[in-house]
């Protein structure tokens, strides 16, 4: 059935112009019409989801399912809250599960030709938001608590190396090995506080263009030839994207970072990590500070087939001291997240075993010299 049986012009073009995803399903169970965003939520063409049957579409056994088919039969108007989506049944392989919230409604564009028409409200746009707003509230509180170390810490324990260095000259054989103690635990206490400096104001250039590509390319380069030998890295770049404005070394540690954990996430022959891009002009996030919404179309994943983030540590998993390494400090997502905002912007992380992905979006050029940074009020 072509688009226009189903919609006039000027009501497709409405249509297309929706953020959220809208579907229209006929009583033959097929899908008849899917707007753009639609289109980008199926990760299909319209092309392809018109040959569709529902259950083509959905995950099997999809509540969603049973709802279309309640539409059509009895004429009914439904309203859904916190249905995960999930993927297409020939996608389930990939899928990470996706909250939304759905109105079904039937609609007749031609008298006796009932359509179920489904508008989906992803819910992650939403979440996505408040945890960055989380993210950013505890990278400001350990970048004061950082700058307190600093000076508290730090100086007191130049003394206390010095004080036992001067001690070993005339201490005897057990008393050397308690004064080199003292160094050897000083130093790795100013080796913590060290790290902690790195989240005080940020000085760096932050308005250099950067071909975010190039700095994938080198981490992988990098990973390959060291940590992640045991990896099969696998590209998808989309090439048409722009450069972004920042600082190269900064981004290129905040990659390097996420590659690192992803191949220590992963095991065996069969490790893999995924360096994916994309255009996602329909992300805007609403920033304190800022007369209007930030746009964040410039999309950057790392993907892993790991085990996964473990459940109870998902919602902090970027706050400082969260880690899940035994030797960890739990600050590298923490300086992460910092970093990303620095930049003007996000991280998030789905994670479920066999596939984690942390997300970095970011603004292109003229949005990011458009105002400032996520987390600047000022």
């Amino acid at each position: 059935m072509p688009v226009t049986d189903i919609a006039a012009p000027n009501e497709k073009v409405l249509l297309d112009t929706l953020p959220q995803p809208v579907v229209s399903i006929g009583n033959n169970r097929h899908v008849t019409y899917a707007n753009f965003a639609a289109q980008e939520f199926f990760g299909s063409s319209l092309n392809l989801l018109r040959r569709q049957h529902i259950v083509d579409v959905l995950p099997f056994g999809s509540p969603v399912i049973s709802l279309i088919e309640r539409c059509l039969d009895n004429n009914l108007s439904f309203n859904e809250y916190g249905i995960d989506l999930g993927a297409p049944v020939q996608a389930l392989a990939a899928s990470t599960g996706r909250m939304v919230d759905l109105h079904v409604t039937p609609t007749e564009f031609k008298p006796g030709d009932r359509h179920a028409l489904i508008v989906v409200q992803p819910r992650s746009i939403a979440h996505h938001i408040d945890r960055q707003l989380t993210h950013r509230g505890a990278a400001r509180s350990v970048s004061a608590m950082s700058a307190m170390l600093a000076h508290e810490i730090k100086n007191p324990l130049s003394g206390i190396k010095g004080a036992a260095q001067l001690l070993e000259g005339d201490a005897g054989p057990d008393g050397v090995e308690l004064t080199r103690l003292i160094v050897s635990e000083t130093d790795r206490i100013t080796g913590l506080v060290d790290q902690f400096e790195q989240f005080t104001e940020n000085h760096a250039d932050l308005d250099s263009p950067v071909n975010v590509h190039a700095v994938l390319e080198n981490v992988r380069l990098l990973a390959s030839n060291g940590f992640g030998k045991h990896v099969r890295f696998v590209e998808k770049y989309d090439p048409s994207l722009p450069e972004v404005k920042g600082n190269k070394d900064l981004l290129t540690q905040v990659f390097l970072n996420l590659v690192k954990n992803a191949s220590e996430a992963t095991d065996g022959t069969k490790a893999e990590i995924k360096l994916v891009s994309s255009f996602r002009p329909g992300v805007r996030l609403s920033v304190p500070g800022r007369a209007r919404p930030v746009s964040l179309p410039l999309e950057f994943s790392i993907i892993d087939n790991g085990s996964g983030v473990p459940e109870d540590i998902k919602s902090h998993l970027f706050d400082p001291f969260v880690t899940t390494k035994s030797n960890g400090t739990g600050l590298g997502l923490a300086l992460v997240a910092k970093i990303i905002g620095d930049h003007g912007g996000t991280i998030e992380c789905n994670s479920e075993p066999g596939r984690t992905e942390f997300c970095v979006r970011l603004p292109m050029i003229d949005e990011a010299a458009s105002g400032v940074a996520i987390g600047d009020t000022k």
